[in-house]
């Protein structure tokens, strides 16, 4: 029986692997962190499906979302088609569409706002330039590199990742802050943001410092963290154009579904567009809906004002306040009834200028002839 271990060595060529995939680095960092941390989890027992199943048990016990238990296990899997045991591969969780997203870690312009004054208040001004960069551009913390000297006097950045290329627009007036804040820091080319190494800052980096803005900002932490920036950068972008598509291309999305999750509305305005369905029960009003017709083909004689109608017979007065079962009308076959409801004061309509349901009185020589006879309504 052949024993599977995860080694030393087996992860070496597994990093391999991913680097002739062309992943990024991050990607590459990820994937080994998450199949160390399963490793760690057996204690040096033999990989099988079985102690594989129970894993993924224990990350859900252990309150992980199901967003992160999938992440964990595209990692593993990735690594058993790899290392040749493709048997021992997970099935993923299915997850349902959402249909909103959580208020919770909804971050607001105006709580952005309070981060940027709270980072030039610390004296960071690294850091405010930093936040405005990313939410003016939408641009992923991995891209932040290639905000440079050069780009800022174009006016444009050239960015290169996963594998696709894709130009973005820088805003004037950020352009003109990152070159004053290059030639403060005495930058001429390349990278604008960097430590004082001369090293580009790590994502780890940003996180870290922007959750140290979050009590001077009064901002909960939970909203704080870099890809934020970036889902309010695509709300507000596309409530300005109303483009998914070509928010689509901005945020360097190969597909469209990918983007419709940054725009999912949040919990308040679902539960407002529930709201505004109304389906609770109402009374109805007796003075309409008494007599409004069950068929479209019916209607009750008082409502009709047609002028060809041929007048015959006594004029009897419209039953809209009795009790008693309205007399109807029947029309042709094809007749369209509501269409002809809502045809102006003049044109046979059923309202007046004024917005009334009264039906308009006629001369008292003026007739109707109701169901039978050679005079019926002419269609």
């Amino acid at each position: 029986m052949t024993t599977h271990q995860i080694t030393e060595t087996a992860l070496a060529a597994f990093a391999g692997a991913l680097r002739r995939e062309e992943r990024s680095q991050g990607t590459i960092d990820k994937y080994l962190r998450d199949v160390r941390a399963f490793s760690a989890w057996l204690g040096g027992e033999t990989v099988t499906k079985e102690r594989a199943s129970a894993w993924k048990a224990a990350l859900l016990a252990d309150g992980l979302s199901p967003a992160t238990v999938n992440a964990k296990i595209a990692a593993v899997n990735h690594f058993f088609t790899c290392a040749g045991w493709p048997g021992l591969r997970l099935r993923p969780l299915r997850l349902q569409r959402k249909l909103f997203r959580d208020d919770r870690r909804d971050l607001t312009r105006a709580e952005y706002d309070r981060l940027v004054a709270a980072a030039e208040a610390l004296g960071r001004g690294r850091l405010a330039l930093l936040l405005e960069a990313i939410c003016a551009t939408g641009i992923r913390v991995s891209e932040v590199r290639y905000v440079t000297v050069e780009a800022a006097r174009l006016g444009r950045a050239e960015i290169s990742l996963k594998g696709k290329i894709r130009t973005i627009l820088l805003p004037g007036k950020l352009c003109r802050k990152l070159l004053k804040y290059a030639r403060r820091q005495k930058i001429a080319s390349g990278e604008i943001f960097l430590t004082r190494s001369g090293r580009g800052l790590s994502r780890k980096q940003i996180w870290a410092e922007m959750k140290s803005l979050c009590a001077r900002a009064g901002v909960e932490p939970s909203k704080v963290f870099p890809h934020n920036l970036r889902h309010l950068f695509a709300r507000t972008f596309y409530k300005v154009c109303r483009d998914v598509a070509k928010l689509a291309d901005v945020l360097g999305h190969s597909s469209i579904e990918t983007t419709r999750i940054y725009l999912i509305s949040t919990g308040a305005e679902h539960a407002r567009t529930l709201e505004r369905l109304d389906w609770s029960h109402r009374k109805q009003n007796r003075s309409f809906a008494a007599t409004r017709p069950e068929r479209p083909c019916l209607l009750h004689r008082s409502m009709l004002r047609l002028p060809h109608f041929s007048a015959v017979g006594k004029r009897q007065n419209p039953a809209w306040t009795t009790r008693k079962e309205p007399e109807q009308v029947e029309f042709c076959p094809g007749f369209d009834l509501y269409a002809f409801l809502r045809r102006p004061m003049g044109y046979g309509g059923l309202f007046s200028r004024s917005g009334s349901r009264a039906p308009r009185r006629r001369g008292a020589k003026e007739r109707f002839r109701l169901k039978g006879g050679n005079g019926d309504a002419n269609c």
